[in-house]
């Protein structure tokens, strides 16, 4: 089983190497995204890579890209990327050039995360008030939109709506909102059918000749958290299809959150990758 930890691509222009993603210049109006299958937790990349993990992201993202394609089009150009590599086809694509909005759309269906420690100490979520009482994990009355924004740290730091319009202009994003949380509610209901809760969602958008497009990856674990139905049980943390067995390894291990970062005993490598194609196999009723 082959671990793709970084590409190599000698005719192409390397512009990014991100903690997932390699992006190169293929031309001026198109790019070739390399989902590698490096690993990052506490915002660093760890030592190991997780087998397949990059396949299982832009195989997800080509299902969701298909799926919400009549709700609003997406920067995908081809899947045929054989020519740049033998290790490429299956985790890699050919997109569109876009100018791309420089704020994270946020949908949380579902109290958990940063939304939780927002709650816990203001009651709100990026400034929208929540009723009292509320558990970690509980559902919301009804989605809601909180965006995020880069921090100069390189954090995402949640914002309120108005500081988001503030950035990128009012009309844009309502839209945006709009736009998110109908994607949201379309996807979330998808993955009830499958016994999966989409707990919140994260989104980039960016315009492709003045046509707003969808773009970077759709509802993968890395982008989502993704619940099982059946043990879902509000009041604490859920189990999810994504890098938990990562991180509970490395609280267990008491490693201090600084570099030089940890690698991974095999076994929970493999959980992980096992947990990554689950959440491709339950979501789309295919293998990887």
């Amino acid at each position: 089983m082959s671990i793709l930890l970084q590409s190599d691509i000698p005719n192409l222009t390397l512009l990014a190497r991100g903690k997932v993603r390699d992006v190169y210049a293929v031309d001026d109006r198109s790019l070739l995204f390399v989902a590698s299958d490096r690993i990052s937790a506490f915002d660093y990349i760890l030592g190991s890579g997780i087998p397949d993990k990059g396949k299982v992201l832009t195989q997800i993202s080509l299902f969701w890209f298909d799926f919400l394609k009549d709700v609003i089009p997406n920067h995908l150009l081809s899947t045929e990327v054989a020519q740049w590599g033998d290790d490429l086809p299956g985790r890699a694509m050919l997109v569109k050039r876009a100018k791309m909005i420089d704020v994270e759309c946020v949908a949380r269906g579902y109290l958990s995360g940063s939304g939780w420690k927002e709650y816990k100490a203001t009651g709100a979520v990026c400034g929208i008030a929540l009723p009292a009482g509320l558990k970690e994990s509980d559902r919301l009355p009804e989605p809601i939109f909180t965006p995020a924004t880069k921090a100069q740290s390189g954090h995402d730091e949640n914002v309120s709506f108005e500081t988001a319009a503030a950035a990128i202009g009012h009309d844009l994003a309502a839209r945006l909102r709009s736009l998110t949380l109908e994607i949201y509610s379309k996807a979330a209901a998808y993955a009830e059918t499958r016994g999966i809760i989409l707990a919140d969602t994260k989104f980039e958008f960016g315009f492709v000749d003045g046509e707003l497009v969808l773009a970077d990856e759709a509802l993968t674990p890395d982008s989502s958290r993704f619940w099982p139905r059946d043990t879902y049980s509000p009041g604490g943390p859920q189990p999810s299809y994504d890098k938990q067995f990562v991180r509970d390894y490395l609280e267990a291990i008491q490693w201090d959150k600084k570099p030089p970062a940890p690698s991974l005993p095999e076994d929970v490598v493999m959980r992980t990758s096992e947990k990554y194609k689950d959440a491709y196999r339950v979501l789309t009723g295919k293998q990887i």
